[in-house]
């Protein structure tokens, strides 16, 4: 065993227990935790054979696990396009309104993949309370119940979060949705001219 292997032994060892826990309580399937953890960790190896310097190695494990169950988010969001239904009919409008048919042709299916990346992109601008939260609820699947049971917050608290990130997705899908629907309008008139 080479001092490399070495080291990447000691830091898997070291870290394994709280870096999983970490996963777990972001990520509602077993499979998919320990899957992520894999991916972490063969990020380690990787940059330790290529000698990438990694100053704090257990933050470093820590910011590259919370990427990786970002990325795994949205790749189901992207393969999924499910977007949330309202906490409150009353309220908020549902985000998938707003998005055109797959089956709607080639216009349709390209003004759908840049609303799901918008969604991606505005996901990430969300203070991370309210994003651990919806992404919690809408990609995992979690309950407020669970929610709150691993978090020690009240069901109110979680429900105002999520509320809050709904709103600010829906405002911030709608402005892309307005642009096309002002693009598409454009290419009409242009057409029957």
């Amino acid at each position: 065993m080479t001092d490399q292997d070495k080291r990447i032994a000691e830091v898997v060892a070291r870290e394994r227990k709280r870096l999983s826990g970490f996963i777990r309580r972001r990520v509602a399937d077993p499979a998919d935790a320990e899957d992520i953890l894999q991916e972490v960790f063969g990020e380690l190896v990787e940059s330790v054979r290529l000698l990438r310097p990694i100053e704090q190695i257990g933050a470093w494990l820590f910011q590259v696990a919370r990427n990786r169950i970002i990325d795994r988010f949205r790749r189901r969001s992207i393969e999924k396009a499910a977007l949330p239904d309202p906490v409150d009919g009353d309220e908020l409008d549902v985000l998938s309104e707003l998005l055109p048919s797959p089956q709607a042709g080639p216009d349709a299916q390209y003004a759908r993949r840049v609303l799901v990346e918008q969604l991606d992109a505005a996901l990430d601008e969300l203070p991370a309370e309210q994003r651990d939260v919806f992404v919690a609820h809408e990609l995992e699947g979690a309950s407020f119940r669970e929610l709150a049971a691993r978090t020690g917050l009240s069901i109110n608290t979680l429900l105002s979060r999520k509320r809050y990130a709904v709103l600010h997705l829906r405002e911030r899908l709608r402005q892309i949705y307005l642009e096309f629907e002002l693009s598409e309008g454009n290419k009409r008139e242009g057409n029957e001219r």
